[in-house]
């Protein structure tokens, strides 16, 4: 995989440093590591970072090169795969699965499952995980296939142009069937898990648009302008609807063992091919079926 870029008489460039850092906002972490290899070309010919360059001139990078990820352990895993090219791999997460590998979870998280189909399709990279979700939240995680491709998304989610989706089953009835919710999130004193409202915390903004309801719960669709830690599951609890079967925010539940949240689509630029993606992952079962049972309506 390689970037390039012909240099237009409007441009004002004056060295290939100049290119890549501009026009293809290479960081300096991975402008560091690109220095070090024969990855960078000008009119097909090797070159430096200060090299000149001049209009017309080809300017090309490498991105694509092996990596190892020893620190991680192959372990099979049917993993449910909405897409997958050169650039990045996107899973729907099952419920009770955790993302990165943990102490207590050192070979049975998303990770290791990835690592392992890698391995098996002769993929030699680092696993990548653009964004994250909680153990017990189901849906679409983004796995970048190089460095490049990860900085590009996560600058995405920066700039609010990256938009994440959630379905979520709430406690109670919503007063306000549309509305945004704004507190700042901090961790909470005393707690490495635990967060909460908190005037002194990180920006975070949750937009909600209630679908349906009946007297236990409601269907609530959400579209996240930040990302914080727990944001859906501390913005509803600050509003007096915490997710259902929350045992952390909320109580749990006997409808369903575990929080009911999903995250449902994602859009997004591909960082390569420069066009809009959209992709969706099926509501799980265990959620599905309280929706269903009840009339509930998605569309």
């Amino acid at each position: 995989m390689r970037l390039s870029y012909q240099i237009e008489e409007k441009d004002e460039y004056q060295t290939v440093q100049d290119v890549l850092k501009n026009q293809f906002h290479i960081s300096n972490r991975l402008f560091s590591k690109l220095k070090k290899n024969p990855c960078i070309f000008c009119n097909r010919q090797l070159a430096k970072p200060k090299d000149s360059v001049q209009t017309n001139d080809l300017i090309e990078v490498l991105i694509d090169f092996e990596e190892e990820s020893d620190n991680i352990v192959p372990t099979f895993m049917d993993l449910s795969i909405l897409y997958e090219d050169d650039s990045f791999l996107i899973v729907n997460k099952t419920a009770g699965v955790t993302v990165h590998p943990s102490f207590s979870h050192y070979t049975d998280s998303l990770s290791n499952g990835v690592k392992n189909y890698f391995e098996a399709k002769g993929i030699k990279k680092k696993i990548r995980p653009v964004n994250r979700l909680d153990k017990n939240t189901s849906g679409i995680v983004i796995f970048a296939k190089n460095e490049y491709v990860q900085e590009c998304l996560v600058y995405q989610m920066k700039n609010k142009t990256f938009q994440k989706e959630y379905i979520g089953l709430c406690e109670g009835i919503f007063q306000e069937k549309t509305g945004t919710i704004t507190g700042k999130i901090a961790r909470k004193a005393n707690s490495i898990i635990e967060r909460e409202i908190n005037s002194d915390g990180e920006e975070a903004i949750t937009h909600y648009s209630v679908l349906n309801e009946n007297p236990d719960f409601s269907t609530v669709h959400f579209i996240l302008e930040t990302g914080r830690t727990h944001q859906i599951r501390v913005h509803c609890q600050s509003i007096g609807h915490p997710i259902l079967g929350d045992d952390l925010y909320g109580k749990p539940s006997p409808l369903i063992s575990r929080q009911a949240l999903h995250a449902y689509r994602v859009r997004f630029e591909h960082p390569i091919l420069k066009k809009s993606l959209y992709f969706e992952a099926p509501i799980p079962e265990d959620m599905n079926r309280l929706i269903y049972e009840n009339n509930f309506n998605l569309t």
